[in-house]
């Protein structure tokens, strides 16, 4: 490892109402297109309120995209139109493969507590693959791997591979990194990031430097609080650090406090993209294509 990469930009999440009344924040979507390529999209779902997430997400759906759901608390209730239904508990991952189409709900509950705690992440397919038959990874909490490094840095690993060990994850055509990791106060982390991949952090507990060089970078959010351009970018919970592709390692370390974070990296398809709602395309005669198909009864390609 020769060179840290650099923060291209930060962002802070924004509240949105999803589904029949969802209110979660999202750390970017549409409007950051194509920066983020291949994700599209990032939703945080945490909250205490069951009056926030008891409405869920009803009967919609998806063609051209895969949406990846992460549980730390509460759980989701799933079904679809091929017949498949169960429960993504706390530590679980569910994969899912939109490819040609599927149509589901997803409902979240919270757990004793009434606490509800998750992400959606949303990745592109390439066009090649737009029309794939639709498909699950049910990932339980004991399949993902976790790799304790120095210092007390504890890393779990949904996808890609930390200290020899691998997530269950592969054979996804962006070929991802999708790890959560936690560092200690005091300590520092580097890890290798492939050339050219898209990469960020998602901040979602306490704080950490994303940085340690002072290069200028842009930011959407008002006020200063969350960085020190002298000592690299201080981020807190809710915030996305965006990195420039230049460079072979990622370099973040902690003060006082400890940082936990999802980290992210995938390979750019560069490819059109017609988006509207839970549907994401190619070209426009394609995404209109999905929606006659949708209210005409033709939508979904597999059984």
């Amino acid at each position: 490892m020769e060179k840290p990469r650099t923060i291209e930009k930060v962002f802070a999440s924004k509240p949105v109402t999803e589904g029949a009344g969802v209110k979660l924040k999202r750390a970017f979507g549409f409007s950051q297109l194509p920066l983020f390529d291949p994700f599209l999209l990032l939703d945080d779902f945490r909250s205490e309120n069951p009056e926030e997430y008891l409405k869920g997400f009803p009967w919609h759906p998806h063609r051209g995209i895969e949406t990846i759901t992460y549980l730390l608390e509460g759980s989701v209730h799933h079904r679809d139109s091929l017949k498949n239904r169960g429960v993504i508990h706390p530590g679980d991952v569910q994969w899912m493969t939109a490819g040609s189409g599927i149509i589901h709900e997803e409902m979240p509950f919270g757990d004793s507590r009434g606490n509800v705690a998750g992400f959606q992440l949303w990745a592109n397919l390439p066009a090649s693959r737009k029309m794939t038959e639709p498909c699950y990874r049910d990932i339980t909490a004991v399949m993902i791997p976790e790799a304790h490094l120095h210092n007390g840095i504890l890393v779990r690993i949904i996808s890609g591979k930390v200290a020899g060990k691998a997530g269950p994850v592969d054979g996804v055509a962006i070929d991802p990194e999708y790890l959560d990791v936690t560092i200690p106060a005091g300590t520092t982390w580097n890890h290798p990031v492939k050339n050219g991949y898209t990469a960020f952090a998602y901040i979602i507990a306490g704080k950490g430097r994303f940085s340690h060089n002072p290069e200028p970078f842009s930011f959407e959010f008002e006020g200063t609080n969350y960085f020190d351009m002298e000592t690299g970018a201080l981020l807190g919970n809710e915030t996305v650090a965006l990195y420039k592709k230049e460079g072979d390692h990622i370099h973040i370390s902690t003060e006082e406090s400890p940082v936990r974070f999802l980290f992210f990296s995938g390979k750019p398809l560069n490819e059109p993209v017609a988006w509207h709602g839970p549907i994401v395309m190619n070209t426009r005669d394609e995404l209109q294509t999905a929606f006659e198909e949708y209210n005409n009864g033709t939508f979904l390609k597999h059984s």
